[in-house]
């Protein structure tokens, strides 16, 4: 499929993009590249090949998500600038 200039220029502006005449043909061909090569992939035959999500193992390193209790209250409270003995005090934003 061939990207034409005129789609190029409407893309652009689109995209709110100001090109020179040059990068507009250069954005024409680049783009007509691209589809071609789009093209000539979706023509393959991929019937027989099962879909692929990764090529490597994917493993979670990351630790189970268990909820604990770490700090008692009175501990984290204590180093706030303002508390009143259960919950941080904070100014109020509108």
């Amino acid at each position: 499929m061939k990207i034409t200039r005129e789609e190029v220029a409407r893309i652009a502006d689109l995209a709110r993009l100001e090109l020179k005449e040059e990068k507009v043909e250069k954005f024409a061909f680049q783009f007509s590249d691209i589809i071609g090569y789009m093209d000539k992939m979706n023509s393959l035959d991929t019937s027989g090949v099962e879909p692929l999500y990764s090529p490597s193992e994917n493993r979670s390193v990351m630790r189970e998500d268990k909820a604990k209790k770490d700090y008692r209250r009175k501990d984290l409270l204590s180093s706030a600038p303002d508390h009143d003995e259960e919950y941080l005090i904070v100014p109020k934003i509108l």
